[in-house]
């Protein structure tokens, strides 16, 4: 969740940077924006269906492919955001349901029902990981009777399949990583963090992090030297866990836990070996500073109120709940909000889908609204 971008404006004018466009008719949901190749896209529920839309950089439509039905409730609205390489746009809609699309016209190639062919589980607010690719495999979380599948990415057929790890599937994005030697996919089960080896598919272990007051697993892992922190709402705070490579095997113990940062689901970023994120209950919606090796809170104020984030440049670009966008220097010695302002009234719903920099561009949704923001220094 950072971004490889430089020469972006230090500061924004009052009442924001430049809004490039708005487009309308993508649908209502909270997907991210992915971009590839002069293109962009995204997912949204419009009518009974669930719909993938490629705009071009200009915010134009170029086409749409419904991708089975819309998800109801609870909190209707799409979830999961495409990922496209190689000329090829795959999703997983809410239902489990993954298709394999050419990125310049939207033709179907394959699908699969996570749910039907994999007796595929998913918890009371449908699947919302967004697919990972793996080099020629895409990684994903059925949960119930698969905790973990590998398709062949041109193909869709698949190369292996994980253990049952015993419950649903949670709602967080899978990494892939190599541990001393031994490539893992991690990700948020329903209750817990579970390790699988990339290349086998064996179910390596399964740590508990959770409420049981309220159980969403919804923020991706964090992996770095060995380590991989967790994180998530409702008071389960955060931990950092040590992975021991033995073989083809791998097991995790916790290095440190705290109570200070317990996100949500707006996300967490590491850089400079400290963790940027906001808080739930916690802290109260604040956002949160921790120091990576030891879990030491250095900071925690209230920004612009909890919410998303991604990193550029130095800075951090946070949007809240709410509308309210900040742009913040990312230091572990306070939480400055050098600039913000409130996105335009329209939208529908909480502004949930994390903020994207990308060519010089931040792109902020806000239900069936895309918003695109020119944060170029000149």
């Amino acid at each position: 969740n950072v971004a490889a971008e430089s020469g972006l404006l230090p500061s924004w004018p009052q009442g924001g940077p430049k809004l490039l466009w708005t487009a309308q008719g993508i649908g209502a949901g909270y997907a991210g924006v992915t971009l590839a190749n002069g293109m962009i896209y995204t997912a949204g529920d419009i009518g009974s269906a669930n719909v993938i839309t490629a705009l071009d950089l200009a915010g134009n439509p170029r086409w749409r492919f419904e991708n089975g039905a819309f998800w109801r409730d609870p909190t209707p609205g799409a979830r999961g955001t495409p990922v496209v390489e190689d000329g090829l746009v795959y999703h997983e809609n809410a239902h489990g349901v993954v298709v394999c699309l050419e990125a310049g016209s939207g033709r179907k190639l394959w699908g699969r029902d996570l749910v039907q062919e994999f007796g595929g589980r998913y918890s009371e607010w449908g699947c919302s990981e967004s697919l990972v690719l793996d080099g020629e495999r895409l990684i994903c979380c059925p949960g119930g009777a698969t905790a973990m599948v590998a398709l062949d990415r041109r193909t869709g057929q698949t190369v292996w399949k994980a253990a049952t790890a015993g419950e649903a599937a949670g709602y967080a994005t899978a990494i892939v990583v190599t541990c001393q030697g031994l490539r893992l996919v991690l990700t948020m089960s329903q209750t817990s963090l579970i390790g699988v080896n990339a290349d086998t598919g064996e179910l390596l272990w399964k740590f508990p992090h959770f409420n049981p007051r309220y159980v969403a697993n919804c923020v991706s892992p964090i992996y770095r030297d060995g380590q991989v922190f967790i994180s998530g709402g409702y008071g389960t705070g955060s931990a950092l866990l040590k992975i021991a490579v033995s073989g083809t095997k791998a097991t995790v113990a916790p290095v440190w836990r705290s109570q200070e940062l317990d996100n949500r689901h707006g996300g967490v970023v590491l850089l400079d070996g400290f963790l940027y994120g906001a808080a739930h209950e916690g802290r109260k919606g604040q956002w949160c500073c921790l120091e990576w090796q030891t879990g030491r809170l250095t900071y925690a104020e209230p920004g612009v109120g909890e919410g998303s984030l991604t990193a550029a440049d130095g800075m951090l670009y946070t949007l809240s709940e709410r509308r309210q966008v900040g742009l913040v220097r990312a230091s572990s010695s306070g939480h400055t909000v050098v600039s913000q302002f409130t996105l335009p009234a329209g939208g529908s719903g909480a502004t949930w889908a994390h903020p994207v920099v990308c060519g010089g561009r931040l792109y902020l949704r806000h239900g069936d609204r895309l918003y695109a923001y020119d944060i170029r220094a000149q």
